[in-house]
């Protein structure tokens, strides 16, 4: 699962050009698969571990996310008063 440990400084995600929307969870991951893409221009068949690695963390992310928006709606459903 995602973990404190995932997360970089601000100077690093500079350092390295991290997008704002990029600047997750998941950026610790990111920052050598974007290493690795340049060093193999991108090639599809390279990379694929560190690739795999931050697709399983995004994905557990996205997971989080609809589980907690899930419980905020059945918050919301038992607090709203019935109406006849």
């Amino acid at each position: 699962m995602v973990s404190s440990d995932f997360s970089a400084s601000q100077e690093e995600m500079i350092a390295e050009r991290i997008p704002l929307g990029s600047r997750d969870a998941c950026v610790k991951l990111l920052i050598p698969l974007n290493k690795c893409r340049v060093e193999s221009m991108y090639l599809p068949w390279k990379c694929e571990e560190e690739r795999h690695a931050y697709e399983k963390c995004e994905y557990h992310l996205f997971l989080r996310r609809m589980k907690k928006m899930q419980e905020l709606r059945q918050r919301d459903t038992q607090l709203q008063p019935a109406t006849n």
